[in-house]
């Protein structure tokens, strides 16, 4: 126990430090190739940070031999979007609310382009509807619908990277880590900084899932508890991180947009890959963390349709998970 303890503690220090590294030469990739924040958020860093998961997603549903493997496959599949609707919105909330002193921001006001936002919050919940309502039907031709999947986000990437919200250089970068005495940096060396930390955040992750994974068992909670409710909040760790280090610069565009694009990739590529390998039919767990997912996303929604989202509006974000991990020890009782 000390021991799965102590990994914990380790592997999450590992995570926040490469994030810091991560971060830092994100946003210098896209300052490199002329990108808005927002675009560096929702496309660059969202496809790094979702990496790890969909991952494994992928080595559950390809390489698992057990319905129960593959199963926790669609059960990260459902729980990787959950947890970045509830959580990570959340703790850009806190994080803005424990930093306004620090930033300047008596009105708590988050400062982003809250219609794009609104939009994209509708992309999603449009793509995770579908998602979810493949959940409870069988056909035939169903694993190929998981090309439309990826095709969805292929779109959206494609619209990301050409719409301007800004130059790049509007957003103040800090100097590149590797390379502090330099005022432009050399592309090697932000390729090797962000690179190096998203590898070392992978690897961090998994021993971070892995050690949960052993503390759940040491502590007796059962399989189906820890799939669902434990893991997604582990393996969406690397964005929630980067979204808290973003929001502590000031920089909240980058860090919801991080989130937004995450998302995105949640609800496509990992579905995608457990459409084509599982029967995608979910059990009464699945269907209430879609169903919850839906409810957060559509509160999110509105927030930014109504323009004057703050950090106090975003904090009830985490309430809906709760109320998923409420259900979940519940549903384990009664079993």
């Amino acid at each position: 126990m000390l021991l799965v303890l102590c990994l914990l503690v380790v592997s999450a220090a590992a995570i926040y430090v490469a994030c810091e590294y991560f971060v830092n030469g994100i946003e210098w990739c896209g300052r490199k190739l002329k990108l808005g924040a927002t675009a560096t958020g929702t496309v660059l860093a969202a496809f790094g940070t979702a990496l790890p998961e969909s991952a494994v997603t992928f080595v559950a549903v390809i390489f698992g031999k057990t319905p129960e493997a593959r199963d926790i496959g669609v059960g990260a599949a459902l729980g990787g979007p959950l947890v970045l609707a509830t959580i990570a919105y959340a703790v850009v909330g806190a994080a803005l609310w424990s930093n306004r002193r620090k930033l300047r921001r008596a009105d708590r006001i988050i400062r982003v382009d809250h219609r794009r936002l609104a939009r994209d919050q509708s992309w999603f919940l449009a793509i995770f509807v579908v998602k979810a309502g493949l959940g409870l039907v069988a056909f035939s031709i169903k694993p190929w619908l998981g090309i439309g999947f990826l095709l969805a986000y292929a779109a959206y990437a494609r619209g990301e990277m050409r719409r301007i919200d800004g130059a790049p250089e509007d957003e103040s970068l800090e100097p590149l880590k590797l390379q502090p005495r330099h005022a432009e940096p050399s592309w090697g060396w932000v390729a090797i900084q962000t690179a190096g930390s998203l590898l070392l955040i992978a690897v961090a992750s998994r021993l971070f899932v892995g050690r949960l994974e052993d503390l759940g068992v040491l502590l007796g909670l059962p399989a189906h508890l820890i799939a669902l409710v434990l893991s997604p909040v582990a393996t969406e760790l690397p964005e929630t991180v980067n979204a808290l280090i973003w929001v502590r610069q000031g920089k909240e565009r980058l860090a919801l947009a991080n989130i937004s694009g995450s998302m995105m990739i949640q609800a496509t590529v990992p579905s995608s890959l457990a459409l084509f390998a599982t029967p995608w039919l979910f059990d009464a767990p699945l269907i209430v963390a879609s169903g919850v997912t839906i409810l957060a996303v559509g509160y999110l929604w509105w927030l930014f349709r109504e323009g004057r989202v703050d950090a106090v509006r975003l904090l009830p974000a985490g309430l809906f998970y709760a109320v998923f991990a409420l259900f979940m020890g519940w549903y384990e009782l009664m079993r």
